[in-house]
C-alpha cells in the first residue's frame, strides 16, 4: 500500500468518525448513517491494499 493511499483512506475513516459523532451530537441520523459507512469504506480499502500487498510481496509496511 502506497503511502499516499494509506494516508487518503486513514484521511477518509477520521472524516467518517467525525461525522458519525457529529451526527450523534445533533441527533443527525443520516450523517451518523454516513459517517459509519464511510469508516467502513475505508476498512475495506485498507483491508483490500493489505491483501494485494501479501500477493505481490511488498511487505513494505509489513511489521516483523
Amino acid at each position: 500500500m502506497s503511502d499516499r493511499d494509506q494516508a487518503s483512506n486513514k484521511a477518509e475513516e477520521f472524516k467518517g468518525k467525525a461525522k458519525e459523532n457529529l451526527g450523534k451530537a445533533t441527533d443527525n441520523e443520516q450523517w451518523q448513517a454516513e459517517g459509519k459507512t464511510e469508516q467502513k469504506t475505508s476498512k475495506f480499502k485498507q483491508a483490500g491494499e493489505k491483501v494485494k500487498d501479501a500477493l505481490t510481496g511488498d511487505d513494505k509496511h509489513r511489521r516483523s
